[in-house]
């Protein structure tokens, strides 16, 4: 697989081995896979399977914690008011839950280095 980065190509395997800000499912799986020397089908799995728990999990109200990686949770929104990008117009934004995701300390710690 090949991600284009303005004039140079790079390769995912160029991503697992160089510090570039990109990270998304194939990146991860193939990460896994080497880190915990699974093959490609088994990390994706294992990245699905993940994923798939955190979100019926949230589905239900409930709350997924990672001690040192994070916590999602599902919270309210309340109406607001916004405007229409075309016309200007003000129009209200109905109330609504959404996910949200509060960094544990230790990778906010990392973050920050």
């Amino acid at each position: 697989m090949v991600a284009h980065s303005g004039m140079r190509s790079i390769f995912v395997s160029d991503l697992l081995t160089v510090n570039y800000p990109i990270m998304n499912k194939t990146t991860l799986i193939e990460r896994v896979a080497r880190d915990a020397k699974l093959s490609k089908k088994q990390a994706g799995d294992a990245v699905e399977s993940v994923i798939n728990a955190i979100s019926q999990t949230l589905a239900k109200g409930g709350k997924v914690t990672l001690v040192g990686f994070g916590s999602f949770s599902v919270v309210k929104r309340a109406p607001r008011k916004g405007r229409n990008p075309k016309t200007g117009k003000e129009v209200i934004i109905k109330a609504r839950k959404v996910a949200r995701f509060k960094p544990g300390i230790e990778l906010a710690k990392k973050v920050n280095k």
